[in-house]
């Protein structure tokens, strides 16, 4: 199980959302660089990187941040938030970053994305699935839709998709452990590399995410967890 650490940047800054909601922001950094530098330094083997200005705005935001952070480390860094048409992602690849992480286009998009897929590699594009209530949330959970999680996630899989990034909201920043029943459905019934998203609070829920990795679930994403000393990242990848 890799653990990914998380960073989410908001107006130049690494802050973490409660619920996704912009007005509920806790600072954690003013130099997000430095933030990644001491993950890479504790071990981390991959970094997941959150533009939520441009999440909000429908537009890539956070350039300059995004550009440090990726000459401060060596590590591979998936990026999402904001990515919203073709010539957006191929200026993040361009800046360095191995992955990007698209949701809101696949559902107001679909054939730009298809597109996408088929010019870069399925490693090389990550499906975000923000669900509520196993339906998609879109525009940074700002917007709910009636589409069914695993349908959407079948969907996409026949054109190319190879790895999802399954956010529960509900669990989001709350620290109240992960939704094991929807992560294990939700990987079983749709046969992807599933990277486990919201509520990790302490070792004993990455142990239990350790019993869906036969199902698929193979990452885990955490942020508030690792901010808030819950998780002790030099001890976690010493092991």
């Amino acid at each position: 199980m890799l653990l990914i650490p998380a960073i989410d940047l908001k107006n130049g800054r690494c802050v973490r959302l409660l619920q996704g909601e912009a007005a509920a922001e806790t600072v954690y950094s003013n130099d997000p660089a430095a933030m990644a530098r001491s993950f890479e330094d504790a071990g981390a083997k991959r970094l997941h990187l959150v533009d939520l200005d441009g999440a909000f705005q429908g537009k890539g935001a956070n350039l300059a941040s995004i550009r440090a952070i990726l000459k401060n480390i060596s590590i591979p860094v998936q990026l999402g938030g904001g990515l919203r048409n073709a010539e957006n992602i191929e200026q993040m690849f361009e800046l360095g970053v191995s992955s990007v992480i698209v949701g809101t286009m696949a559902v107001k998009n679909p054939d730009v994305l298809e597109e996408v897929i088929q010019r870069f590699s399925g490693e090389q594009v990550i499906l975000g699935i923000d669900a509520r209530d196993r339906k998609v949330s879109i525009e940074g959970w700002q917007e709910g839709t009636e589409i069914d999680d695993v349908e959407f996630a079948l969907r996409w899989k026949k054109l190319g998709i190879q790895r999802i990034v399954f956010t529960d909201i509900a669990r989001d920043g709350m620290l109240t452990g992960p939704n094991l029943e929807a992560l294990g459905d939700f990987a079983r019934r749709t046969g992807l590399k599933i990277v486990a998203s919201g509520g990790v609070s302490s070792m004993e829920d990455l142990e239990l995410l350790k019993t869906l990795e036969e199902d698929g679930v193979d990452q885990v994403i955490s942020g508030k967890a690792i901010y808030e000393g819950k998780l002790d990242l030099k001890e976690i990848f010493k092991c």
